[in-house]
């Protein structure tokens, strides 16, 4: 999205657990009406980023920028009067309440100081069909749904404080083909609603489906930035492993290298 300010900046972000680095001078933008995948291996970062983000793990250092003014992002709090919302992986969702229950815990419409569930039922099939969300009843309890279904409720809460910046960390995980495909479409949903989502996952098939950019961490450090359009599996598969810093790489280089030039000189005796 050339020309589009991003939304959120970071710049320079660092976090130390003791002796560990776990993330170095980060930098990482977002825009609205875009998806953004980030990836990466295990240890890479990307759990570390999300808590910075979300203001579950403050910074050590570096800059964050919302609609290109500086910001603190101290707690969760912060975050979400921002209008940043997270999806984890764990869904955060309480089994023994319905949908209802679910999507308005904590933030429950009242009137007079009574609850309103007339109301809250409302919005729930309101915001659940602008989703596409298909739920067999907004009265079930959350532990007799599927796992997509869990997860479009986990999604459609998020949506509630109506954010600009929605975080799903592993949304696809442990989900079948046809769960996958509906929460793929849901992601593409938030799209066109003109919100910025950043979709944390190891899938990288899911990610190039519905991600605009993919950006790359390994080791604590920014390893690539790809136009998904553009990019093979093979350069993402590459900025995740390092491969160019493998040392079983370099040697298949050498030994490449080598093979280039007995050829060159074999077919080319000037060239001896």
């Amino acid at each position: 999205m050339p020309g589009v300010a991003p939304v959120l900046s970071l710049r320079g972000i660092c976090k130390r657990f003791g002796a560990v680095q776990a993330l170095t001078g980060i930098d990482f933008d977002i825009r609205t009406g875009e998806v953004v995948g980030l990836v990466g291996d295990n240890g890479a970062g990307k759990s570390t980023l999300i808590k910075v983000i979300s203001g579950v793990g403050p910074a050590d250092q570096g800059t964050i920028l919302w609609n290109g003014g500086p910001v603190s992002i101290d707690r969760p709090r912060d975050a979400q009067q921002l209008g940043i919302a997270t999806v984890y992986q764990d869904l955060a969702l309480c089994d023994n309440l319905d949908v209802v229950g679910n999507l308005f815990l904590a933030r429950e419409e009242t009137s007079r100081g009574i609850l309103d569930e007339i109301e809250m039922e409302r919005q729930t099939r309101e915001l659940l069909r602008s989703l596409s969300v298909k739920i067999p009843s907004v009265h079930q309890p959350v532990a007799l749904l599927s796992g997509g279904q869990r997860q479009s409720v986990a999604i459609a809460r998020s949506l509630l404080g109506a954010p600009t910046v929605v975080i799903l960390d592993e949304p696809t995980a442990a989900l079948g083909v046809e769960q996958t495909a509906n929460v793929l479409d849901l992601i593409e949903q938030l799209r066109e609603r003109e919100l910025a989502v950043i979709v944390v996952s190891h899938n990288l098939a899911d990610v190039r489906a519905v991600s605009d950019r993919i950006e790359v961490l390994r080791l604590g450090k920014n390893a690539g930035s790809f136009v998904t359009r553009d990019a093979t599996q093979e350069d993402l598969v590459a900025a995740i492993t390092g491969v160019a810093d493998n040392s079983v790489a370099r040697r298949r280089a050498r030994i490449d290298s080598r093979t280039a030039r007995v050829d060159e000189a074999t077919h080319n005796p000037e060239a001896r």
